[in-house]
């Protein structure tokens, strides 16, 4: 059984890893607490926690904020996961993927048609296009058969502004640009072609990483959700 202070470092890593609290955020005891109807003690021991995970970084005199990172070192590990991510798709279509696989994938492409079909983001469709996109990533990597793949996808989506569960909720057409995208990398696979599988997957991923990048650079958010370089 869950105890309280997992509990609460699981809900605010989960926040912190979807942008709900962006780079250079303040998190406040109080505040945390009272949203998450705990006392002080869970949130404190996770937001010690998170820092040790390195989602927050401890700023003397201030307590805890989300962690800053610079461009070049988000650019850096969005083209490491676009590597991993393409390898998977490759792998897919090497090896061919079970039937029920394709019709999961499938599924979840078609899921995401019916919510961008009214040709606008409603912020209420948010949450269930995020839960179709992190399944369609998770569902590649897995049929991959790939451990080591998999292991090191895990790992790199446990950063900031990297996790599949990151989507910027502004932009029709970056959105359905980035869903087409997973039309064609399925179409691929189920073609057995592993080389355009990993060229559409690459880009795809590096595509949202310059997105996120721009976002950050443009936000008039304050302190900067960048670190100077």
């Amino acid at each position: 059984m869950l105890t309280r202070s997992q509990t609460v470092t699981d809900l605010l890593r989960a926040q912190i890893l979807q942008g709900d609290y962006l780079p250079g955020t303040h998190l406040q005891e109080v505040v945390l607490a009272e949203a998450m109807n705990v006392s002080r003690t869970p949130v404190r021991a996770a937001l010690a926690a998170l820092e040790r995970e390195g989602l927050l970084t401890y700023v003397a005199k201030r307590g805890y904020e989300v962690r800053r990172f610079g461009a070049e070192e988000i650019r850096d590990m969005y083209q490491v996961r676009s590597v991993l991510e393409g390898n998977a798709a490759a792998l897919c279509a090497r090896r061919g993927i079970a039937d029920e696989t394709a019709a999961a994938l499938a599924a979840l492409v078609e899921k995401g048609d019916r919510i961008l079909a009214i040709g606008r983001l409603d912020p209420a469709d948010l949450p269930a296009y995020r839960d179709m996109n992190g399944a369609f990533h998770s569902t590649l990597i897995e049929a991959s058969g790939s451990q080591v793949t998999a292991a090191h996808v895990t790992q790199i989506r446990q950063i900031p502004f990297l996790s599949d569960r990151i989507i910027l909720w502004e932009d029709f057409h970056l959105i359905h640009r980035s869903h087409d995208d997973h039309h064609r990398v399925l179409r691929a696979i189920l073609d057995r072609d592993p080389q355009r599988a990993e060229a559409i997957m690459r880009e795809h991923v590096h595509f949202m990483g310059e997105v996120v990048i721009d976002f950050l650079s443009k936000s008039s958010s304050a302190p900067p959700l960048l670190q100077e370089s």
